[in-house]
């Protein structure tokens, strides 16, 4: 699908008017946005605009880096959309010169129609041209990830809080997958970072100091969500850290608890083992009460390293 949008020298706007009719109209500038074209409107990036073939090939193709090329009868932009779902990079193609605006791409972006309405919405503007259009679609995607980085920084926020009693092996794996999202993410904010700095610093383009100023206000967004998701992979190394400590801490206490039962058990077995030979000449074992005694000093033997481990302040190792 192809939707058109023109403005007059005289501050009209004419919407959605033919191809063909382009050039029938006494436009100041115009904007044309090719919305998951059909193979037949993919043609009409050459006969109708005649395109550089190579920003063509990069048009089609599936999906590019985020970069600014210049040619000489206007310049040719990548710049990227983030899917919500799966945080997956989708192309969005803009040929921009000083009298026109083409978006192109090949999957639905709302954010697009957003930025429609914001100009057409907005009269006092239109002179601005097509430079304009082009700040309120990349703000547009831009403002688009702000969402996706707060909802991941909202769930690790709830983890945390959780992670004290939640002693389980979900909570790290949603840590991790978490951290695998603001992986995803990082790799489409750096390169889109990188392009708005081109973009400000570029003279090929012809920005006045106005335009240039609201391409750093997207430079400053991009800016604050790449400290954001560096802030959160440092929060989710944090917490993988400390679950590991955690269960340091019980590994610890469990061989602790382990290593005292033992060593209790050692003399006692000892003095079972003892006893348990049952040699003729051992007098002890046709005493009346040797039974009792034996185990009367097997207690006291019990009781008296429980005493000392207290004392020395082992016990004290299964409060943490």
């Amino acid at each position: 699908m192809i939707r058109t949008l023109g403005f007059t020298k005289d501050n009209n706007v004419v919407a959605d008017f033919p191809l063909d009719e382009l050039h029938t109209f006494d436009f100041d500038w115009y904007w044309v946005d090719f919305d998951q074209p059909t193979p037949t409107e993919n043609t009409y990036l050459d006969t109708v605009f005649h395109f550089h073939p190579l920003a063509i090939e990069d048009s089609l193709m599936r999906l590019q880096r985020p970069k600014i090329d210049y040619y000489d009868d206007c310049h040719f932009l990548v710049v990227h959309k983030m899917n919500s779902i799966e945080l997956e990079a989708e192309e969005v193609n803009i040929f921009i010169a000083s009298n026109f605006i083409v978006t192109y791409h090949k999957t639905p972006v709302p954010e697009i129609e957003t930025a429609r309405k914001r100009v057409l919405n907005q009269p006092g503007d239109w002179e601005r041209g097509s430079y304009y259009a082009m700040y309120q679609v990349v703000d547009k995607l831009v403002d688009s990830y702000f969402p996706m980085v707060y909802n991941i920084e909202d769930r690790l926020n709830e983890i945390e809080d959780q992670l004290n009693y939640q002693r389980n092996a979900k909570a790290m794996s949603d840590v991790f997958d978490l951290r695998s999202d603001l992986l995803h993410i990082r790799r489409i904010v750096l390169p889109m970072r990188d392009l708005l700095y081109r973009i400000m610093n570029s003279g090929r383009l012809g920005l006045i100091g106005a335009e240039r100023a609201y391409f750093g206000d997207i430079h400053d967004h991009l800016v604050k969500l790449t400290e954001m998701i560096e802030s959160n992979r440092e929060l989710t190394a944090d917490m993988r850290d400390s679950h590991m400590s955690m269960n340091a801490v019980r590994m610890n206490s469990i061989m602790m608890t382990l290593t005292i039962v033992s060593t209790i058990f050692i003399p006692l077995t000892f003095v079972a083992g003892v006893y348990g030979m049952n040699f003729d000449n051992m007098p002890e074992l046709h005493w009346h009460w040797g039974y009792f005694i034996v185990l009367g000093v097997m207690f006291i033997i019990a009781v008296s390293m429980v005493s000392w481990f207290k004392h020395k302040g082992w016990l004290d190792f299964f409060k943490l």
